[in-house]
């Protein structure tokens, strides 16, 4: 599975300016990079409308300065879209005008449309009542746009590049593992090849690596065939804490998705015993709540459906 949010996120976060001038070449002559600029993803987070609270999103908001001869800084609202949604442009709208009225500041809104879908394109959002009109239109890239010329990508000295280049054969490779493994490989080597600083190849090969996400065999199977690579010309890269942070993430991912399955399990349960028995069903749900083992909780979940009482139920976990 794909791990579009975090890669993103974590790409905007060290190649900001390159994305810029990347995607959106204008606005990136008229931001005065010198005077650096100012990360505000957790004020971002202030103003998302609570129903999308938990909604995974790679967006970040960012304050820049302008170069028009005036000390004047403004905002600049990034929102990343991997999948189709209906309502993403009304989306935009809110962020844009709910970042402008916290800060009486100019908000840049800019839309990467990163799914593979050529013609979906949204880019305004508004509406007329009585004499109204309320709108806004905001810039947008998508990088299946670049899909047609990897040539030109892979040539590109921009660091973002790569980053485009990764998400465009994480969607090319959707149903093969063995594809995607490759081509992760190809675009790390091309990376050594082309002559980039060994901490730039590293942080690539990270975006690269988490962006594709294989399963472990295959990341295993690419790492070994990578650091041969990169060993045979002497300059090799991944370290015992690139592989060690690896498994750790492995764990981390294998925990939260044991965890899941099992609320999933205890959901459905919990739905059924309510059901089937009312009060004394919900009774019999914190009965079974401690328990950890996934097997069990799959026999109670189909013994609810069969058990003629309460007691009936009880008696399959007690024997375990």
């Amino acid at each position: 599975m794909p791990n579009f949010d975090s890669a993103w996120k974590e790409a905007l976060d060290v190649y900001f300016e390159p994305f810029m001038a990347f995607f959106f070449a204008e606005a990136h002559r008229e931001i005065d990079w010198a005077r650096g600029f100012e990360m505000l993803d957790k004020e971002l987070q202030q103003i998302t409308p609570e129903s999308e609270e938990g909604r995974r999103v790679a967006d970040k908001l960012v304050k820049v300065w302008r170069t028009n001869g005036q000390d004047e800084w403004v905002l600049v609202h990034v929102e990343v879209q991997s999948q189709q949604e209906r309502d993403f442009g009304r989306r935009m709208f809110v962020y844009n005008y709910r970042l402008f009225d916290r800060y009486n500041r100019k908000v840049a809104s800019f839309a990467i449309l990163g799914d593979n879908r050529p013609g979906w394109r949204p880019n305004r959002f508004g509406y007329e009542l009585w004499g109204t009109n309320v709108s806004i239109e905001f810039a947008t890239a998508k990088p299946l746009d670049h899909a047609a010329d990897e040539a030109a990508l892979e040539s590109n000295p921009n660091p973002f590049a790569v980053v485009v280049l990764a998400h465009l054969k994480t969607l090319e490779t959707a149903h093969d593992d063995e594809a995607r493994r490759v081509s992760e490989v190809r675009l790390v080597k091309r990376l050594c090849e082309r002559g980039f600083r060994p901490e730039q190849i590293r942080q690539l090969y990270r975006l690269i690596d988490g962006m594709m996400d294989l399963p472990r065999p295959l990341a295993v199977s690419a790492w070994k065939e990578i650091d041969d690579f990169t060993r045979e010309r002497n300059m090799p890269f991944i370290t015992g804490s690139d592989i060690a942070l690896r498994e750790e993430g492995w764990a981390e991912g294998l925990a939260n998705g044991l965890a899941q399955a099992r609320e999933d399990l205890l959901r459905g349960i919990g739905e059924l015993l309510d059901l089937r028995f009312g009060p004394s069903g919900r009774t019999l749900l914190s009965e079974i709540r401690p328990i950890e083992d996934l097997d069990l909780l799959r026999k109670i979940l189909h013994g609810v459906k069969q058990a003629d009482g309460p007691e009936a139920l009880r008696r399959l976990w007690a024997k375990a």
